[in-house]
């Protein structure tokens, strides 16, 4: 413990505050006068701000608890801080962790090889799979919510979600493999959230350092102080709230966050009274899909009245444009369905040594140049590829 621990507080106060004023100035429309004060252009965003501000809060707090030794290097922090490879989307790592794996880099032609493989599996997540759900969302999002059909409703919020999951875990594998490529392992952020048999195992899978950063610096802590289980599940619920919150900065994040944990612990009881023996992909499903009627709306009472329309309260169940977009997206919807489980993984993993692995192996590059081919053909046509539906 330092000598002086209540003058050491006055700089880690100083420094949060900084970062959280740095957050809410760029991410709200709140200091709109401090963007003309520094004469800023038009749709001025400093990318990657929000892990900015969650990497040097974490450090603050580490090292004010002495978890950390303070690292005098400012270039190696300046790294640390502004590392690319995961400037948009993480991970998220704590200063000690990203120390020992910039101590542990190897560089080597193989890993070059493992880290395009990531990069283009991660570039065709974003440009295939994200750019298209992202139109039928759009196409979908752009009626009005009052006309609607059920199954239209139902269409464009299934495109959100996984336009989301794609367009955000594509980001961060394509960090991740240009980090592999300098001989740099850094942990994956999303390990196939989607279609978990639990809404607790969704929770833990989705940007896995995001959520573990909050309950290492907010909920863990004030467990430490409340030993109720009441008042540990509400502060368990807020948690959940702060963090879709991160990813929003409006109502309906915490909106979307306070659904979330709250289905968490109904879950854990239910399950602890063994009242839910039934495979949970489909009722896990259901509750993505309701938090994500709140994170993709305008404001609560647009997702409330999507959430009717949802439920057929607009007369129309099936309409003509259901058909059309269906029949438009039916392949790419059951694609990405695939694409956003483990079973092609886990394929591989059983096939252990047979020819059918060997073979993939060795038309693996040549699959990956073609890939890479596609998706720079497919950027080149569209002129851009501007599918981020939130920024952080």
């Amino acid at each position: 413990m330092r000598n002086n621990e209540k003058l050491a507080a006055i700089p880690l106060t100083l420094g949060i505050t900084f970062d959280l004023l740095a957050l809410f100035s760029f991410r709200t429309a709140y200091f709109s006068w401090l963007h003309n004060l520094i004469r800023a252009p038009e749709s001025f965003y400093p990318i990657g701000i929000s892990f900015f501000a969650l990497s040097s809060i974490g450090t603050m707090i580490d090292v004010y608890k002495g978890r950390v030794k303070a690292d005098i290097r400012i270039i190696k922090f300046t790294l640390y801080i502004i590392f690319f490879p995961k400037l948009l989307m993480g991970p998220l790592l704590r200063y000690d962790s990203f120390s020992r794996i910039i101590n542990k880099r190897r560089s080597s032609l193989s890993g070059i090889g493992v880290g395009m493989t990531i990069f283009v599996k991660g570039f065709a997540k974003k440009v295939i799979a994200a750019d298209n759900l992202y139109m039928l969302y759009r196409t979908v999002h752009s009626e009005n919510v009052g006309d609607i059909s059920a199954a239209t409703a139902w269409l464009g919020i299934i495109a959100y979600v996984f336009c989301l999951y794609f367009n955000l875990s594509g980001i961060a594998d394509m960090g991740t493999g240009a980090a592999y490529c300098f001989g740099i392992k850094m942990p994956q952020s999303f390990n196939y959230p989607l279609l978990s048999a639990r809404i607790k195992y969704f929770a833990s899978r989705w940007q896995s350092q995001v959520v573990q950063w909050f309950r290492r610096y907010i909920t863990k802590p004030l467990y430490n102080i409340c030993h109720k289980k009441w008042t540990r599940e509400i502060i368990f619920v807020c948690g959940w709230a702060l963090f879709m919150f991160w990813y929003t900065f409006d109502i309906n994040g915490l909106i979307c966050g306070i659904i979330l944990g709250i289905f968490i612990i109904i879950e854990a009881r239910l399950r602890e009274s063994q009242k839910m023996d039934f495979t949970g992909i489909f009722y896990t499903f259901l509750v993505v899909i309701l938090c994500a009627v709140f994170l993709s709306g305008n404001s609560p009472s647009y997702s409330v009245r999507y959430l009717f329309a949802m439920i057929g309260a607009n007369g129309d169940f099936v309409d003509s444009q259901c058909f059309y977009l269906l029949k438009s997206y039916i392949v790419l919807i059951l694609l990405a369905m695939y694409a956003s489980t483990d079973l092609f993984r886990n394929l591989m993993v059983r096939t252990g040594k047979s020819k059918i692995k060997v073979c993939l192996t060795l038309v693996s590059p040549l699959m990956v140049i073609i890939l890479l081919i596609i998706c720079t053909a497919l950027i080149s046509y569209s002129g851009s590829s501007e599918t981020l539906l939130m920024k952080l």
